[in-house]
């Protein structure tokens, strides 16, 4: 629900309409639950001088105006956020709205504390002035097209200067990098040999043939030789200096690549939240290569052109100061022109990236899912959604070249108004005697290979504003510091035996509280069923234990040493994970399967698939356990992607095992398959599963309860339906269910009380 939405609300023409003398609209706010928690359009709009609520339950309207000590708190509890509005003496009011609107709700508070801050400031725009995010719809800030909410990066905008931090990169090649500049050094100095060989030329040779007197052959050829001899070395210095930095970019790149994929795998799955896969994508794949090109072409044809001016400007210097001088004059226009532009690529350059990302992500969403994509037929939906983002890049690409298209012909104007003006000064020169043809011919050509160096190297402007935003976005990877940290003095490997010791433990995602005060003990190879209603905390409790999140209150201990004491891959080397849905890599069943031992024996394999009750089918299979999976164990059932992640966490022999929904997805008669595979893999393990469907947890010798974070029942099966509390009302909301007719159809679950007895 956006704020562009609430402009056109039912009820905002009214709103309008109420507005008093010199009163502005600041921010509207669609809220979507009245105050009986029931869905329904209420509408909230600040102004420069009140507050107005337009109540859905009663239909009427109530305004407050804006006091100093007024304020705007924002909550949420258990999935329900809610505004309060406070004075001195308490709360005024109150908006309860769905987390779906969290965000623009956000933005609205901080709208409002804004104006109280402000007093009797005037605002500086109204609703109706004000741009809004593509993304979350929210206000952007005043004269800025980057949403911060969005991608808190945004705060920090990409520097040509960020191109250093790709020294630390580079330091393994110097030697390389040397050798290329000197004979980068040795070409540049090659290239302007001609130019001064043209003055002899022209003076002591081609002239006086035209006043009569005779060519000297010797000279003529000394000279030519030199231009030819030139022409040679620069040409192999040139190659020699291409090549060798061509090498040293290529494996900076490299290098660069690998340490930003090795550093996002060990961001913890907080960070991954909140970013899309072909945005990722993008930074690791084009923006390095991106990078690759510009220091192996761009940077090199720059330090290049640097060199080229200085060595000319020194040469014209030399032969005369003067018409140097003159050759000078568009320098301080062109440098003043980037300066002005350099900015506005730069950011427009990074948004492109951004955008860039976006088509990206389309792909990236459509492809591994085009099953579902041709099961809904939304073909025309996904291709609009292309189309959109697509069409989002070419507006940003359009914005940007309007100011490049500009800026490029402009210096090329100047470069020729600086030649015009040589040729001026030198024919007066040469008129007065004080310069000869063949030195203005020289100035000439040098001037020429000046301000051709002067166009290029305005020219790159643009690519050394895009290599930056690319290195920006790359290094926003690099300096992004995991939520679950290496421990500075990690305590040995333990021998873990199973037991978990969880001690008030408190975790939010956000502002919205998951996990409140939570306790539980649980013992070496004792089995743990978790249950409750979606959204409860189970998993959230899960993904703790195994640390992908970290506590943000309380402590989880494992055999009384706390996790974030322990290396984080040697405690999840002892952790086994099944979850509901299995995710298979492209390759072979046996590659799979040993994935979390790659060292592993094609006999330990084999032995991993027959406790999980998969070698049967496996050996059905083309090619047995070399038959290729395909993306996402795409050509295998649902039982059999499970089937093959319970022999994949066998293999491990992990001491804690997670089953997070483990067959609720699949058929009664696979079912019964995959819990076989189950019961072997339980055996002897500390075991927490997580099922709606509370007859796979027959065997759990604990069933721990949970509820809005907590835990509010515990024990086995029997006393809690004694009970009669919290699992009772579970298992009978399981237990009677009802046709399509309103008659009651036979029980789905087993009778827990009859495998208790058995167990």
């Amino acid at each position: 629900m956006s704020v562009e939405v609430s402009l056109q609300h039912p009820k905002w023409a009214e709103c309008q309409s109420r507005l008093l003398a010199q009163e502005n609209v600041l921010a509207p706010l669609e809220v979507d639950l009245d105050s009986q928690l029931r869905f329904a359009s209420g509408l909230l709009v600040l102004t420069n001088r009140r507050l107005l609520a337009w109540d859905p339950a009663t239909g009427n309207w109530t305004d407050w105006d804006l006091q100093a000590e007024m304020s705007m708190q924002i909550s949420d509890q258990a999935g329900v956020g809610a505004l309060e509005l406070l004075n001195a003496q308490g709360r005024l009011a109150i908006w309860r709205f769905t987390l779906q609107i969290n965000l623009q709700a956000q933005r609205w508070q901080e709208a409002f504390q804004r104006r109280i801050e402000q007093g009797d400031a005037p605002p500086r725009e109204t609703a109706e002035d004000l741009e809004y995010c593509p993304s979350c719809k929210a206000p952007l800030p005043p004269e800025s097209e980057e949403c911060p909410t969005c991608d808190r990066e945004l705060h920090t905008p990409p520097s040509t200067w960020v191109l250093l931090r790709l020294s630390r990169f580079a330091k393994p090649y110097q030697g390389q990098l040397l050798g290329g500049f000197a004979l980068m050094l040795g070409s540049t100095a090659a290239t302007l040999v001609a130019p001064y060989l043209s003055i002899p030329l022209m003076d002591r040779v081609l002239i006086p043939f035209q006043n009569g007197q005779k060519i000297d052959p010797w000279l003529v050829a000394l000279i030519l030789s030199g231009l030819f001899g030139a022409a040679l070395v620069s040409w192999l210095l040139g190659w020699a200096k291409t090549y060798l930095l061509s090498l040293a970019s290529e494996r900076i790149a490299a290098d660069l690549r690998t340490a930003t994929f090795d550093h996002l795998l060990s961001l913890s799955l907080e960070y991954f939240g909140n970013k899309r896969t072909g945005d990722l994508m993008s930074r690791i794949g084009s923006e390095t290569d991106r990078i690759s090109v510009f220091l192996s072409l761009h940077a090199l044809d720059f330090i290049t052109d640097v060199l080229m001016l200085l060595m000319t400007a020194t040469i014209l210097f030399s032969i005369n100061p003067w018409l140097a001088l003159v050759t000078l004059l568009p320098l301080p226009f062109i440098a003043w022109m980037i300066h002005r532009v350099r900015d506005r690529l730069r950011t427009g350059f990074e948004k492109i990236d951004r955008v860039w990302g976006e088509v990206t992500s389309v792909l990236a969403d459509t492809i591994p899912g085009i099953r579902v994509v041709k099961a809904f037929a939304q073909e025309k939906r996904e291709a609009q959604r292309f189309r959109d983002a697509n069409a989002n890049n070419l507006k940003v690409n359009d914005k940007l070249n309007r100011t490049w298209s500009l800026f490029t012909p402009t210096v090329s104007l100047l470069t020729e108004f600086g030649l015009l003006v040589v040729w001026a000064f030198g024919i007066y020169l040469v008129s007065k005697q004080e310069i000869t043809v063949g030195v203005l011919t020289a100035f000439i050509a040098y001037i020429g290979r000046f301000y051709g160096r002067m166009d290029s190297m305005s020219r790159i402007v643009s690519v050394t504003q895009k290599a930056a935003a690319g290195a920006k976005r790359i290094f926003d990877i690099l300096d992004h510091q995991s939520n679950v940290p290496e421990p500075t003095n990690p305590v040995p490997s333990p021998k873990i035996s199973g037991g978990l010791q969880i001690h008030d433990i408190g975790f939010r995602y956000g502002n919205r509280a998951v996990i409140r005060g939570l306790s539980l003990d649980i013992k070496p190879g004792e089995m743990i069923g978790l249950v409750g209603h979606s959204g409860s905390g189970k998993s959230t409790l899960v993904n703790l234990i195994c640390r992908f999140y970290d506590v943000t209150e309380g402590s989880i201990r494992v055999d009384g040493v706390d996790l974030r004491r322990i290396a984080v891959a040697d405690f999840r080397r002892h952790i086994g994970l099944v979850l509901q849905e299995p995710f298979l890599f492209f390759g072979t069943i046996a590659e799979n399967i040993a994935y979390g031992k790659p060292d592993a024996t094609r006999e330990e394999i084999v032995a991993a698939a027959r406790a999980a009750h998969a070698h049967e089918f496996i050996l059905r299979l083309p090619q047995g356990y070399d038959s290729l999976v395909g993306e996402r164990g795409q050509g295998l059932s649902g039982g059999e992607r499970q089937r093959i992640s319970i022999a994949r966490a066998l293999l491990i022999d992990p001491r804690i095992l997670i089953l997070d929904e483990a067959t609720s997805s699949v058929d009664t008669e696979t079912e019964k398959e995959i819990q076989k595979a189950l019961d072997n893999l339980v055996k002897g393990r500390t075991t927490i599963a997580i099922a709606h469907r509370l007859s796979t947890l027959r065997k759990a010798d604990r069933l721990v309860v949970m509820d809005r974070g907590q835990v509010v029942e515990e024990g086995p099966h029997d006393e809690l339906m004694a009970k009669q509390g919290a699992y009772w009302r579970l298992y009978e909301a399981q237990a009677r269910r009802v046709d399509a007719d309103g008659d009651e159809v036979p029980p789905m679950l087993p009778n827990l009380n009859a495998h208790t007895a058995q167990a």
